[in-house]
């Protein structure tokens, strides 16, 4: 049954989990509201990398099965985004590098390599390869690499910004720094700060922030796989810009400064792929990331809230998992059908 003004969802927050709901619900013919008391991108959505990269293929769980399951699908559900709204969210399927830095690294390489034939059942490619040493490169003590083609990369404000450009070409009401009000089922994607308010079973917060910080360089690599070295991720975008991020700060006082951090994240970057020494910086972000106690998202019902269902703790996979995480919350709230992975339940 619908609620006032005919609407059957409303969605809080304008992040890449409740973009992603919102336009789920719409493709299955809901009337939706999203209300960002924002602007859209405002939160940790709103960064500059963009890696979308798989758990290493072991030590198999429900929840990994459904992360490959997203980023397989990934590339169809953006292009049907970009074609509802005329936006582009920079998406490809790239791959991805890894430098393998000593022999017990290329054990565990080679270890993974036969599970992803197994685990990842032919769709995707895990391997060691020789390193080529052209073009952008990690440095690899070995001189071999880890090659996925699981990978991918998208642009994060473009994406949030295509979404909701196919959500207004749908009809759906998304509203922008507006105190609305809500009907039908709400579902709560609202970042760090309604992670703190959820209670967790144990209790205490579900969760909370973790601050993060990214830069940007102007450096044309084309269609080049991101880089995963020493934690680091380095993802060339096809706006002729390569994003380095991120730091992982749990205590911080400003959640939007930039600082010494992010310039040793910068030389970190450069001394792994020297290609990139001179490349001028052309943006710096800092945000803070939801991230669950559990350290898994939470996708579900909000336990003694009738109605109401929580889409958040992203954390560093949001992106990668909000198409299939979209599509089986829509499926929940409007149709009653549950294929969420119990481990992600609030």
């Amino acid at each position: 049954m619908r609620g006032r003004g005919g609407i059957d969802v409303t969605v809080r927050g304008g992040g890449i989990f409740g973009l992603s709901v919102a336009w789920a619900c719409v493709r299955r013919g809901a009337r939706v509201r999203l209300i960002e008391r924002d602007r859209i991108g405002a939160g940790a959505s709103g960064g500059l990398v963009g890696a979308l990269a798989p758990h290493a293929p072991e030590a198999w769980t429900a929840a990994k099965e459904f992360q490959l399951e997203s980023l397989l699908m990934a590339g169809d559900w953006w292009a049907a985004v970009a074609a509802a709204g005329g936006g582009d969210p920079g998406y490809a399927r790239t791959g991805r590098l890894q430098p393998v830095p000593d022999a017990a690294a290329l054990a565990r390489a080679e270890a993974r390599a036969g599970a992803a034939r197994s685990l990842w059942r032919g769709r995707a490619v895990w391997e060691v390869v020789p390193a080529a040493g052209a073009g952008l490169a990690p440095v690899s003590a070995t001189g071999l690499l880890v090659r996925d083609t699981l990978s991918a990369r998208l642009h994060p404000r473009r994406a949030l910004a295509a979404l909701a450009a196919a959500l207004r070409a749908a009809g759906a009401e998304v509203l922008e720094g507006e105190a609305a009000r809500e009907a039908g089922a709400v579902v709560h994607a609202t970042g760090w700060e309604g992670l703190s308010a959820l209670p967790a079973a144990g209790g205490g917060p579900a969760g909370g922030g973790v601050k993060g910080q990214a830069l940007a360089l102007a450096f044309d690599a084309g269609g080049a796989p991101q880089i995963y070295a020493g934690g680091l991720h380095i993802v060339p975008h096809a706006d002729g810009t390569v994003a380095v991020g991120s730091t992982t700060e749990r205590d911080w006082a400003d959640p939007a400064a930039t600082d010494g951090r992010l310039e040793a994240l910068h030389a970190a970057a450069v001394a792994a792929c020297p290609a990139l020494a001179g490349a001028p910086v052309v943006a710096r972000w800092a945000g803070v990331r939801p991230r669950a106690a559990t350290g898994r998202p939470l996708l579900g019902p909000w336990p003694g809230r009738p109605g109401h269902f929580v889409a958040n703790g992203g954390f560093k996979t949001g992106f990668g998992l909000a198409p299939l995480a979209a599509e089986a919350l829509a499926e929940l709230v409007l149709e009653g059908r549950d294929r969420i992975p119990p481990d992600f339940r609030p």
